[in-house]
């Protein structure tokens, strides 16, 4: 209650608030310096006290006086009612957080990526040729209709194909075709030094290789999958043999001579694989070539097993005369051609789709290589965000590949859960199956009694692979 004009107000416990107001008395000063002296002692109380522990989950009694911690307990500090503040340690929580002290950091690495060739479903395979032997690696049944595949610059089917063909949806695909992955002389991996008298092939002669391929296993026709160097190659064999060749997906294929800078940073790293092996400059050609600039941004992971791969599992010597059979490669000497003037042999007769990567440094060799093609049987396909599109957009190639096939006259079904309607076909019904093999369309190409034409899109309804 006030008790008059300058009194302070008093609680029944003692005073609480006191007044602000100094008034202008001799003793003024006196109560100043009492006011100093009183907050440099309670300054060191607060210094030096300590709380008093007792055993855990037992009460402790603060003997120094502590700031209330809520509003409750400043409410009841207020009004003089609690002269102990009572705590109980390991059962009440604290409002205040406790220092913590960051002592060590441990990294778990997600699991190793790695290329291997133990795989049981494939067969290994030696095939002679008039200019040595080579390795051919048979995925699936012989007896489906065949791909046949071709790698780049210093890949094999393993580093170039292999999981694009583990691939989800590819795995399903496999289930209606055969796979013949095809390796350059001496770039299979484990591969010994080629000798040195041996002269390595041309282009031109490593297509005309792939005759003793078709050959020894007995196919009349196959469909072309070739990256880089590869695709160059099943290129040359299409133009020679157009009738072994229903089909081509090249994917950064180059269709003119070297330049003169390929020519001249490949001179030298054909010659530093000879004398020097795998050096730094070779692998950052390599890696280039392959993924363009930026990879290590886009995905660590695989530069990383790539770097390692071609440090470790390539032969060089090998590999350097494989380099200087690509770049002395001539032109394709292809040419678009009108229906006035049209005349065989100047252009792929067969479909062709022509894949690259956005990021890959051949998207200007693959437009030269578009303009070179027939537009009625051929279609250009560039791939956002990746550079080797088979091993970072896997997903997107499949499907193209599929669909191309489909556009073939190939019925493939590929990870149908439940199809409610049957596919009509005349003169006969494929009805909805979890797998059901390659059907070709083309008149005379049936294995049954019936001429089937596919009257309805196979892979219209949702895949879910």
């Amino acid at each position: 209650m006030p008790g008059g004009l300058g009194a302070s107000y008093r609680s029944l416990t003692g005073d609480v608030y006191k007044s602000t107001t100094v008034n202008n008395s001799s003793d003024n000063k006196f109560n100043v310096i009492e006011s100093v002296k009183k907050a440099f002692s309670f300054a060191s109380s607060q210094k030096h006290s300590e709380p008093l522990l007792t055993q855990k989950d037992q009460p402790v009694i603060l003997a120094t006086r502590k700031m209330p911690t809520s509003a409750t307990a400043e409410e009841t500090a207020l009004l003089g009612c609690c002269p102990k503040v009572i705590f109980y340690q390991s059962t009440m929580p604290s409002d205040s957080m406790d220092d913590i002290e960051l002592k060590n950091i441990q990294m778990q690495m997600a699991s190793s990526r790695s290329l291997s060739r133990d795989d049981p479903t494939i067969e290994e395979i030696r095939v002679e040729t008039d200019r040595g032997c080579l390795m051919v690696a048979v995925q699936g049944s012989r007896n489906k209709p065949a791909i046949l595949t071709y790698h780049d610059l210093g890949l094999n089917y393993i580093s170039c194909f292999q999981a694009f063909f583990n691939f989800s949806e590819m795995r399903a695909l496999l289930e209606n075709f055969c796979v013949y992955h095809v390796n350059a002389p001496g770039q299979e991996e484990g591969a010994t030094p080629l000798p040195e008298d041996y002269e390595y092939p041309t282009m031109d002669e490593l297509a005309a290789q792939l005759n003793f391929v078709l050959s020894h296993f007995g196919l009349r026709t196959v469909i072309g999958l070739g990256v880089g160097a590869g695709g160059n190659v099943l290129a040359r064999f299409a133009l020679g043999h157009p009738d072994k060749v229903e089909a081509l997906c090249l994917i950064n294929v180059v269709s003119t001579q070297a330049g003169w800078i390929e020519w001249g940073y490949q001179k030298l790293n054909a010659r530093y694989l000879k004398s020097k092996g795998m050096t730094q400059g070779v692998l950052d050609y390599l890696m280039w070539h392959h993924f363009g600039r930026g990879t290590e941004e886009r995905n660590h992971d695989l530069v990383q097993v790539y770097r390692s791969y071609f440090e470790r599992c390539v032969q060089p010597g090998n590999l350097a005369r494989f380099i200087d059979s690509y770049i002395r490669r001539t032109d394709l000497n292809m040419t678009r051609c009108t229906d006035a003037n049209r005349k065989e042999g100047l252009t792929l007769a067969m479909p062709v789709m022509n894949i690259t990567g956005s990021l890959s440094p051949h998207v200007d060799d693959t437009v030269t290589l578009n303009s070179r093609l027939d537009p009625t049987n051929s279609s250009w396909m560039k791939i956002s965000d990746c550079g080797m599109v088979l091993e970072e957009q896997p997903s997107k190639i499949s499907e193209a590949l599929r669909l191309f096939l489909q556009g073939l006259g190939y019925a493939v079904r590929v990870g149908r859960k439940r199809i409610s309607t049957s596919s009509s076909v005349e003169g006969y019904s494929l009805k909805g199956s979890s797998s059901v093999d390659s059907v070709r369309s083309a008149p005379g190409l049936s294995n049954g009694p019936w001429q089937i034409n596919i009257t309805e899109n196979p892979i219209s309804e949702a895949i879910v692979c």
